[in-house]
């Protein structure tokens, strides 16, 4: 094996330590990102440019407003507890 082969192998064996700041949900984002384009590229019949990079920001949208709308809950019932 290459050294190259080996570098790529080992970055894959380590997790990818993202911390509990408000910089860390930025992640989010591409993942949610990636969620929209492949469910969109299964579920259509047929695929055209314009359509599916509409529907893809459609449900990127919404998948992203329904996670704000999860954490402002989620804040909200914390700060009731305490």
């Amino acid at each position: 094996m290459s050294m190259a082969t080996l570098f790529v192998t080992a970055t894959f064996t380590i997790p990818q330590s993202i911390g509990t700041d408000i910089y860390s949900l930025l992640w989010l984002l591409p993942l949610a990102a990636s969620i929209a384009v492949v469910y969109k590229a299964t579920k259509m019949t047929t695929i055209t440019a314009k359509l599916f990079c509409k529907e893809a920001a459609i449900l990127f949208g919404s998948i992203v407003v329904f996670i704000v709308i999860t954490a402002l809950v989620l804040l909200a019932v914390t700060y009731l507890f305490t």
